[in-house]
């Protein structure tokens, strides 16, 4: 199933309650009803997910839906106020308040609130006078002024505050987002803690104060800088710009001008926040484990307070209907792609339904046009189709990557020729049926997340969409017949649509600036506000955590060729998930992982490559042959009743691939232009280029590969002979469902083995060097430079998996930790700055201690003295140690292991040693941990290491002499780096 974004899937998958088959006659009546409390909801009749929708008298929207699986809640706080919303002289604004949402109010995170607020004042009134002044040197001065006066009043904020309160209660996952339509403020908590969690929300919603400010608009800017230097990005832009050449859609970017983001208004800021962010406007949304009546109570006791303030959006532009062809370029390093775009009619609109399934029929990932004419038939690197709506349009959006020698515009041809196959009616009846039950499937599966169910309530509060019309329209699509598909198509493809040529050369429009020389900002790490102190004493339920038996809870069965069959039964719904492992993978034959990827271009003596995909997903069965170093699997999912001929139609593949060389030659373009297109990407050669030569040098798995000429030569029978042969080595099978014996009779019928099976060929071992003393660089044209660096520690340990995990939260990962307070927060060094101790998956591999750093190339010297400072010297903060510890503690309390996840990880644990669930251990040792242990686990495995340091820029605009403190600087060659050799491969 792939990706897909529109009003019902927005988050892939739905929420956590059992699934109920409907069909096109199903009623979902609204119901009001009254609780215990006198509180009156609603529902839907047939709503799968049980929702009590709410609205208080203030105009507050309350979501709320159970899941049991664990003791969390999934918070959402969305508020319809967006990028469309930005005053036109202020782009930018909205995301830019949503950054300093987190910074407090006049209560959290202050010290003195009546002598900082004077200064925040005039903070404010020197940022009125900046953006008014169009003389840069008295531009110059008036910064000059901010931020001596912004450090002046950091010595009575508390950096960071919120973070180490929703870290008190045990929060993960805490972030907010901004877009078009919508702010959304994220946090998922232990269930005992709802009041304080609501006590904490209520507060910081009631009230914005715009401290450290100065700084935080350096974060933001370097996200800004991030977005420079992603050319997807750019491409949606120059696509959105052509799209809605009125509309803000189009016109404004969530992120804002770089002109803008320099000259902020806090004025303006504080006017938007007093306009949209009121209780009418905005919802709470809570999804886990809770009590409905107590949980309404809890909600009108803290945001029932807000006073209701009538809201009026702006009236957006409307478009006019696109004339002809519109086409854009974008330039950049990254590999050349084309995008088609056609604009639809936005969420709630009859184009919804029809692009929905047109989307699907396209590209599913298994068996749509594109899925099997053009990738499946390696016409293209890749096409595919992904569609996007919003409140007042939508888009349908074709992406392409040529093939070597191949253009854009042949790209583009062949992606809009399969528009033409819907056009001419030229797909299966069946189809529209078939995407249906798909998308009907990816909803069961996402019955089990809470996250998703609640990211599906706020969507629908964000688009003011009734949820009795949400869950209707997979049935609204199952009653558009194919000639009313096809009568829409022909309407809506025409010469109306956006081509966007991503082509590789320099962008002339990228923005660079000065390095402000910001004041580094007083932290006050071990301060804390009265707020705080009082919220430390609200005590809360207690909640003991609960540890897995995995001897108890994973059944061990055997067929009757006497393989193991371990499974665990599925309690939730009709779904089954079947995986046939082998203990073994590329390290112990380098050439399985090729024939696997060669596996997906191929039919059997009965079928061929395109008719086994459509044969699969008529039968709603999604099946997979992956291979990684150490392990490879067979696997297939769906509905228990289609398990039997699933299986036997995988088996049938594996026991009768063919072979065939023309699929195999295309095979290995792919492979190669895959090469060539990632050398083109900065990611890819930072994180698996220089960070795998760092660590193992020249003998590692990235360089042991086949060149182009092994490629090109290999036996295409002797990569079948692999396929055919891989249910002759020994393996074993892992079955979640509902039906064990149901699985195990058609394992038995259809998955035959020999009666002794093969060992596995030894694995090639490759062994992680010291580290220290050297610099691997690799020169890339992108505005931020990105810096990793890692070091060598002991062979794993798990006595040190408890210290490393308060370490991690304490030191270098999370908003309140002590490498972004220091980088991002007191500094406006980087948006990203991380730190931390990696203990190994493996027992018999070494921990590794890594940092990371993404910033301005001109501020590359600063940040790095800044981050070996605090991998030598680690500030020492007692209360933001327990909030550390605490933190830890809540989240392994409120864990619970379920479902398939019980197999899963106890296979990760045997890989590290374990036969059983250590975090008992680990909960014990954190409750008795004190400063002085932390202090100790990091002089003993953190100071004083040597590191081996990747790092990707531009190095026109990098400080290379600073590099060489580092240690010796090696520019790589990316070719040799990656082990290729010089392919010529045209563009």
């Amino acid at each position: 199933m792939k990706k897909i974004q529109f009003l019902f899937y927005a988050f892939l998958l739905v929420g956590s309650v059992a699934c109920k088959k409907t069909d096109s006659k199903t009623d979902y009546k609204v119901q009001s009803e009254k609780d215990l409390n006198g509180y009156v909801y609603e529902t839907v009749s047939n709503d799968p997910t049980g929702l009590r929708l709410y609205t208080l008298d203030n105009g507050l929207k309350v979501y709320l839906s159970q899941n049991k699986d664990e003791p969390t809640i999934q918070t959402f706080i969305p508020v319809r106020a967006g990028s469309n919303y930005d005053p036109k002289d202020n782009t930018g604004l909205a995301h830019y308040l949503e950054h300093m949402v987190f910074k407090g109010t006049d209560k959290i995170a202050t010290l003195n609130w009546e002598e900082e607020k004077k200064l925040i004042a005039e903070i404010s009134d020197l940022y009125e006078k900046h953006k008014a002044e169009p003389d840069l040197a008295k531009k110059l001065a008036i910064y000059r002024e901010i931020d001596s006066i912004s450090y002046i009043a950091s010595g009575y904020a508390v950096a960071n505050e919120y973070d180490k309160m929703v870290s008190l209660l045990g929060a993960s996952g805490t972030n907010a987002h901004t877009w078009y339509e919508e702010t959304v403020y994220k946090n998922k908590i232990p269930a005992n803690e709802l009041e304080k969690w609501a006590s904490l929300e209520s507060e910081r919603f009631g009230k914005l104060v715009l401290r450290l400010f100065h700084t935080e608009l350096e974060a933001v800017y370097e996200e800004f800088n991030r977005g420079q230097d992603n050319d997807g990005r750019k491409a949606h832009y120059a696509k959105m710009e052509a799209l809605f050449p009125t509309h803000p859609y189009g016109q404004q970017t969530t992120i804002g001008t770089s002109e803008h983001l320099k000259n902020p208004s806090m004025v303006a800021i504080k006017n938007y926040f007093d306009t949209y962010y009121v209780p009418n406007n905005m919802a709470v949304v809570l999804v886990g484990d809770i009590d409905f009546d107590k949980t309404i109570k809890t909600i009108d006791a803290t945001f029932g307070k807000f006073e209701f303030k009538e809201v009026k959006h702006p009236e957006l532009p409307k478009e006019e209907p696109l004339a002809g062809i519109v086409s854009r370029e974008v330039f950049g390093p990254n590999n050349e792609s084309v995008t088609v775009s056609f604009r639809t009619g936005g969420i709630g609109s009859e184009d919804q339904k029809y692009i929905t399934l047109i989307d699907m029929i396209l590209a599913n990932s298994s068996a749509g046009l594109m899925d099997l004419n053009l990738n499946q038939k390696q016409l293209v690197q890749y096409a595919t189709s992904s569609p996007f709506f919003q409140n007042d349009y939508g888009t349908l959006t074709f992406s392409g990557t040529p093939k070597a020698g191949q253009t854009l515009d042949e790209v583009k041809d062949l992606m809009l020729s399969q528009a033409e196959l819907i056009k001419s009616g030229d797909f299966e009846d069946w189809m529209i049926e078939a995407v249906v039950n798909d998308l009907k499937l990816t909803e069961m599966r996402g019955y089990e997340n809470s996250t998703a169910l609640a990211s599906m309530y706020y969507n629908a509060f964000i688009h003011d969409e009734k949820w009795s019309d949400k869950i209707r329209f997979l049935d609204d699509l199952k009653k558009i017949s194919k000639n009313e598909l096809v009568s829409f198509a022909n309407d809506f493809f025409n010469n109306n649509y956006v081509v966007v040529y991503k082509r590789q050369g320099e962008d002339k429009n990228i923005a660079k600036v000065e390095n402000p020389g910001i004041t580094p900002i007083q932290i006050n790490r071990g301060a804390e506000s009265d707020y705080l102190k009082e919220f430390v004493k609200i005590e809360s339920t207690d909640l003991q955590p609960v540890f897995v038996d995995y001897k108890k809870e994973i059944q061990a069965d055997r067929l009757e060729s006497g393989l193991e069959v371990s499974n665990i039964k599925n309690l939730n719904n009709d779904l089954f998930n079947l995986n046939i492992i082998f203990d073994m993978g590329k390290d112990n034959d380098k050439k399985l992982s090729l024939a696997v990827g060669y596996l997906e271009f191929l039919g059997t003596d009965q079928y061929s490559a395109e008719e086994l995909k459509k044969e699969f997903y008529k039968l709603g069965i999604n099946y997979s042959v992956s291979t990684g170093n150490d392990r490879s699997y067979v696997a297939i999912s769906g509905l228990q009743e289609n398990l039997d001929p699933g299986l036997e139609l995988l088996e049938h593949l594996m026991d009768n691939v063919v072979a065939d060389q023309e699929a195999y030659d295309l095979y290995v373009e792919r492979i190669l232009k895959a090469r060539e297109d990632g050398k083109t990407q900065k990611g890819n050669i930072l994180q698996n280029g220089l960070n795998s030569f760092a660590q193992y040098g020249e003998d590692s798995r990235l360089r042991n590969i086949y060149t182009a000429e092994e490629l090109k030569n290999m036996d295409v029978s002797e990569l079948v002979d692999i396929i055919t042969d891989l249910n002759n080595y020994k393996h074993r099978i892992f079955y979640y469902g509902k039906d064990v014996q149901a699985a195990k009779t058609a394992l038995n019928k259809h998955h035959k083995v020999l009666e002794s099976l093969k060992e596995y060929p030894p694995a090639k071992e490759y062994k992680q060097l010291a580290t220290g003393k050297n610099v691997y660089f690799a020169d890339f044209d992108m505005v931020q430079a990105e810096m990793f660096f890692i070091a060598k520690g002991e062979q794993f340990d798990a006595k040190k998996m408890a210290l490393a995990t308060v370490f991690n939260s304490y030191f270098g990962q999370g908003f309140s930790s002590v490498v972004l307070q220091e980088i991002r927060e007191s500094k406006g060094l980087a948006y990203a700055a991380a730190a931390g101790y990696l203990p190994s998956s493996k027992k018999e591999n070494y921990d590794r201690t890594f940092a990371y750093i993404g910033t301005q190339a001109n501020k590359v010297p600063e940040a790095v003295e800044a981050m070996l400072n605090l991998l030598n010297n680690m500030p020492e903060a007692e209360q933001q140690f327990i909030t550390a510890k605490e933190s830890a503690l809540k989240q392994i309390a409120s864990q619970r292991i379920t479902k398939s996840n019980i197999f899963w990880s106890y296979e990760n644990l045997k890989k590290r040693g374990l036969d059983y669930d250590n975090r008992e251990e680990m909960y014990k040792e954190i409750q008795e941990m004190t400063m002085a242990d932390l202090s100790n686990f990091f002089a003993s495995n953190i100071k004083g290491q040597d590191y081996s340091v990747s790092v990707i820029g531009n190095k026109k605009d990098l400080d290379m002499q600073a590099l060489k403190k580092l240690g010796k600087v090696h520019e790589m060659d990316i070719d040799y780096l990656f082990n290729y050799q010089e392919t010529e491969v045209k563009q």
